[in-house]
């Protein structure tokens, strides 16, 4: 391409760079602001102070680094959950024969076009049934059978080459153990992932752990970081600290995992 060409894709990317950026800086500068400050729209604070930082982390009604790792076990937990449970699904579904498994694939895929709040009810009922209210349980196990990511790890599975499995069965492997030596070493772009995008929808959940969730010592960070807003004032400084709080291991997520992500999703037929 010629100079030109170049530079207007640099420029392009810049301007696009800063469009994505630009929320995530203002809400850095602004939980360095006072709360009288936080409110002008400006981007650097003419004084800046902590006091968000020391509110959020000292005070005893809200015991954020409690809240931080509640998210942090609860997201993780599940994530581990999918990977397992969609990982033997996808398999069975791209590579095994036996009778329905297209109907079956089929039910599954037309399961992600169901909106999640038609099952918030039975959700709730099922896992109040079985005890686990006010627990990390209830925020776990209800979303580790989710249809996408068997969707996801099916297309994935489906563009690996058969003589791999082929060959591994002339060496006297069975069907489990072609699967984790075979399978899933090769799978880890689209492992990883489905772990970073079901480790997200976790943690930014808000409307499940507000209904499961009781007592302040267990609740999840974004139900928790609710609470910093009053009813009758708003302290803004606050809430953006409880904002960078929560957008950390988002962020560090991604730089770790982004070369995975962009070979899974290639990969597995999800191009945009």
């Amino acid at each position: 391409p010629s100079l030109a060409s170049r530079l207007e894709s640099y420029t392009g990317l810049l301007l696009l760079t800063v469009l994505f950026i630009s929320p995530l800086l203002f809400m850095l500068t602004t939980s360095f602001k006072t709360n009288f400050e936080a409110a002008q729209p400006t981007w650097i604070p003419k004084d800046p102070t902590t006091e968000g930082y020391d509110f959020v982390f000292n005070a005893a009604q809200t015991p954020v680094l409690r809240w931080f790792l509640n998210s942090l076990l609860a997201a993780a937990g599940q994530a581990l959950l999918i990977l397992v449970t969609a990982s033997m699904a996808a398999y069975a579904l791209a590579r095994m024969e036996f009778p329905g498994r297209r109907l079956l694939n089929g039910l599954i895929i037309a399961t992600i076009f169901i909106p999640p709040i038609v099952l918030l009810i039975p959700n709730y009922v099922i896992v109040a049934e079985l005890g686990w209210l006010d627990s990390l349980t209830a925020v776990i196990v209800p979303g580790a059978a989710g249809a996408f990511g068997v969707f996801f790890l099916r297309q994935f599975f489906v563009s690996l080459p058969t003589e791999l499995e082929e060959a591994a069965r002339l060496d006297g492997a069975n069907r489990f153990q072609i699967f984790y030596k075979v399978i899933l070493p090769l799978s880890k772009p689209a492992l990883a992932t489905l772990a970073l995008l079901s480790f997200l929808t976790n943690w930014n959940d808000f409307l499940w752990p507000l209904y499961v969730l009781f007592s302040p010592e267990r609740l999840t960070l974004q139900p928790g970081l609710s609470t910093l807003q009053s009813a009758f004032a708003t302290d803004y400084a606050t809430i953006m600290v409880g904002g960078v709080i929560a957008s950390v291991p988002v962020l560090i997520l991604f730089v770790v995992a982004q070369r995975f992500i962009i070979e899974g999703v290639s990969r597995s037929g999800l191009k945009g």
